[in-house]
């Protein structure tokens, strides 16, 4: 618990730390694991969700780095099941804010498996919440749905009393509505990566290309929340709709900047969003970081769900009566 704002509050951090900072330089790690790492203590979070912990799972050191970031951050943390790529997620989670219930591992269908566990804060243990780290596949359309999917059934222990609250590089972009990036035009010149293209978008029968957005729309329409649009929409806070990803060299000719790093949360806990902040961190990775920050109180109460949740995210032209 962080009380750097005028009231206590609770932050949840996604952050997708490129190739884990890199590998070891004479048996120590990197400038930019450690320059990360640094970065993200001071931010102090209550939950981090992380991606491309490339180098923390190593059977022969005893997963040396995943426990020197526990040390480092003063927080528990787990690594999701191995997949097809050498990117895994992880969790991490601050013990004097939240206790871990369960972890739990998801094999199969996901190129990267998320990090998951079920946790609830110290003060409420008759109250679970979900709690996911993803990577969506970066090479398949299908895969990213088919993932999408899997989530879905995650959010479905909301049914059962349970919070969510879930994020990570999604790795296709948002439904255009309400966004202040707009979307790509993939008949640009401008687009010369044309697997990314393949990757990111699907053809239409007259030979254009619409842009990737099932997670997001699958997710909105199951109930769940992006705290960075209630932020933008409802609190008055337009830079939480920043780009996260696109700005690194290696990105030219795929688009540009975009909002591909994103948090969801169950429609109670949405309601205790105060900020939402993009953190430039292009110095060590070529994602930024998204920090959402809660009300504590606000959070307790809709762990109890005691306040009034939000509708479901609403498509109409923003602005305009029903």
């Amino acid at each position: 618990m962080s009380n750097t704002y005028s009231e206590p509050v609770i932050k949840v951090v996604t952050f997708n730390l490129e190739h884990d900072g890199g590998p070891d330089e004479d048996g120590r790690f990197p400038k930019r694991w450690h320059d990360a790492h640094h970065f993200l203590s001071e931010l102090e979070p209550d939950l981090l969700f992380r991606q491309e912990m490339t180098y923390s799972r190593d059977k022969k050191t005893g997963n040396r780095r995943l426990h020197a970031a526990e040390t480092y951050l003063g927080m528990r943390g787990f690594i999701g099941a191995e997949g097809v790529g050498n990117n895994p997620t992880a969790l991490f989670s601050r013990p004097g804010t939240f206790n871990i219930l369960r972890q739990f591992d998801h094999p199969g269908i996901w190129r990267t498996p998320p990090a998951q566990a079920v946790v609830c804060l110290r003060e409420l243990p008759e109250r679970p919440i979900v709690v996911v780290s993803w990577h969506g596949a970066f090479n398949s359309v299908k895969g990213r749905e088919r993932e999408a999917d899997e989530i879905t059934n995650l959010a479905d222990k909301m049914k059962q009393g349970f919070g969510f609250i879930g994020g990570g590089d999604c790795n296709e972009y948002p439904v255009p509505h309400g966004e202040k990036v707009p979307p790509i035009d993939w008949s640009s010149p401008d687009i010369t990566d044309r697997v990314h293209m393949v990757h990111r978008s699907k053809p239409n029968p007259d030979g254009t290309r619409t842009s990737c957005t099932y997670l997001d729309g699958t997710l909105l329409a199951c109930g769940l929340h992006d705290p960075a649009r209630y932020a933008a929409h409802h609190l008055g806070k337009p830079h939480a709709l920043n780009p996260t990803a696109g700005h690194a060299p290696q990105s030219r000719g795929q688009g540009g900047p975009r909002r591909i790093d994103r948090h969801y949360t169950d429609p109670w806990t949405a309601t205790a969003a105060v900020d939402v902040i993009i953190h430039d961190t292009s110095d060590f990775s070529d994602h930024n970081a998204v920090e959402v920050v809660y009300s504590r109180a606000k959070f307790i109460e809709a762990q109890k769900r005691a306040v009034t949740p939000l509708p479901p995210y609403d498509f109409k032209p923003l602005g305009k009566a029903a």
